[in-house]
């Protein structure tokens, strides 16, 4: 291991911002060399090809199509799914209609409540073959999937499992029934996360469900439906359904369908609202975001910089929540882009299978595109672009850490959703300037606020319209607690007694 001092005039006007002439500084890009920790893809047995799950079975599609689920890190196949059309649809609204009237809602409560908990069970059991294909499927890192993706998709499962039998508790003094039949429309970023955080609530809560992953990371959805079937839940209670968009819209537009749960796009998410308008579908929406992490010059420095890292670059930012716009208070921003540059030197692009990783692949092509082309606007805009200089692989879909600073609050990095790991810096002088560039976006998903002072934090989080707002951390997530957004972000919440909510018809 070597450790660099490097003395000199900085040659990097972005990097070197606030370094006074002559001050001596650790490279620690240089500085840490580990050997690679592969976690080993052999320890999975996955099938050439997936059916469809309908009524607790495999189900050729009606379309005999099939398409092939990529790897991001390498760019080859995995695996063949099945292309789900509107006869399979029909077939799987039908199913989950039979067992939400003839077995689901009729089960009672306390026995619900044992089905979903032997689903968490078995998602603990198998939890290192399901990270290990989490991260195959998507690029995320081993690391992330293994201690964060399945762990909370398990422990989502065990918290609604307690609610099963406790509904009149959550909402005292009320009747509450369920709504019926569920389409659920998740993304791919967190494939069996979001999948926890859809099915979990709806069952506990009396319903039935249709799933509709996202075509891009399908995989990890198909072992929960080997799991479903383990648990033996009945039949036709969780059923799911492959595609991509068409699928996404039969589904979501079915008349057989009482409730729809969707996390994705703002577009799509405004297609379904226009679709839906004007009937009786119930909808929960959580959309995109481009949340404000706002630093203070009281704060803790050294932990707001691993904040903020952790708020851009986990996931390689493909969070709705990520803390892609840091607002740093003037008099702070230049040590603070020192100390976050040099951190940002420390993280290691590569195989998202390697335990060593910081951040993994991007999860399509065309994801890696749409990054590249708000990047290369960014620098149009006039704003200074610092990457770091990592050995990017020579195969797969990778894009290097990178923040923006002098970023004009009407560019483009600073208004869109970017969902990749790219950072635009702006600067404020007073809390009310702090607040008014916060809140200057169509999005309010998140917020992150560092200081010192407790009352400073707690006004901050009063006047940020933002649904879910961290006090000196970010993204940190329980099941207990509710998560959602305002403005183009959605609405209604996931997590928590307000979850639950979302998949009961309550008597006011």
């Amino acid at each position: 291991m070597t450790i660099k001092l490097i003395d000199g005039e900085p040659e990097n006007p972005t990097v070197e911002q606030g370094r006074r002439k002559g001050e001596r500084r650790l490279h620690f890009g240089d500085a840490w060399q580990y050997s690679p920790a592969p976690e080993s893809p052999s320890k999975v047995r996955l099938e050439p090809r997936y059916e469809l799950f309908i009524d607790g079975q495999r189900r050729e599609p009606s379309t005999g199509r099939y398409f092939q689920t990529i790897n991001p890190a390498t760019e080859q196949p995995i695996a063949e799914v099945a292309e789900a059309g509107e006869q399979d649809v029909d077939a799987a609204v039908a199913a989950a209609r039979r067992a939400y009237e003839n077995v689901w809602s009729k089960l009672e409560p306390l026995e619900r409540g044992k089905y979903i908990f032997r689903i968490a069970r078995l998602l603990q059991e198998r939890a290192r073959e399901l990270a290990i294909v989490e991260s195959m499927d998507g690029g995320k890192p081993i690391r992330e999937s293994r201690d964060f993706d399945v762990p909370m998709a398990a422990a989502h499962f065990f918290y609604c499992a307690g609610w099963a039998d406790k509904l009149k508790y959550a909402f005292p003094g009320r009747e509450v029934s369920p709504l019926g039949v569920a389409a659920q429309v998740i993304p791919w970023n967190f494939p069996l996360l979001m999948a926890a955080w859809k099915i979990a609530p709806a069952l506990a809560c009396g319903n039935t469900v249709v799933l509709k992953p996202a075509e891009t990371t399908p995989l990890t959805a198909m072992l929960l439906s080997d799991i479903i079937r383990e648990a033996e839940l009945p039949d036709g209670v969780v059923n799911i359904v492959t595609g991509a968009g068409p699928t996404g819209a039969a589904l979501v537009s079915h008349p057989g369908v009482d409730k729809v749960a969707f996390t994705g796009s703002t577009a799509v998410g405004k297609a379904i609202q226009r679709q839906l308008a004007g009937t009786r579908t119930r909808m929960t929406m959580e959309l995109g975001g481009k949340a404000a992490n706002i630093v203070f010059a009281d704060a803790a420095l050294d932990q707001a910089v691993e904040g903020i890292i952790n708020g851009i670059f986990f996931n390689q930012g493909h969070v709705c929540c990520a803390g892609s716009r840091l607002l740093v208070e003037e008099s702070l921003h230049d040590l603070l882009m020192r100390k976050l540059c040099d951190r940002m030197s420390t993280l290691i692009v590569g195989d998202p299978l390697d335990k060593n990783t910081d951040i993994g692949a991007i999860n399509s092509k065309q994801q890696l595109e749409k990054i590249r082309e708000l990047v290369e606007s960014g620098e149009q805009d006039g704003a200074v672009r610092f990457s770091t200089e990592c050995a990017m692989p020579d195969r797969g879909w990778f894009f290097p850490p990178t923040v923006f600073t002098n970023v004009a609050q009407s560019s483009r990095i600073a208004r869109e959703e970017i969902f990749g790991p790219v950072l635009s810096v702006l600067t404020f002088r007073t809390d009310a300037e702090a607040i008014e560039r916060a809140n200057n976006t169509c999005y309010g998903l998140s917020a992150g606020v560092w200081t010192d002072k407790g009352s400073r934090l707690f006004e901050m989080a009063s006047k940020l319209e933002a649904g879910v707002v961290w006090g000196n951390t970010y993204n940190k997530f329980d099941p207990s607690s509710p998560f959602g957004g305002y403005k183009e972000s959605g609405f209604g919440r996931e997590g928590g007694r307000q979850g639950l909510l979302a998949y009961l018809e309550v008597d006011r």
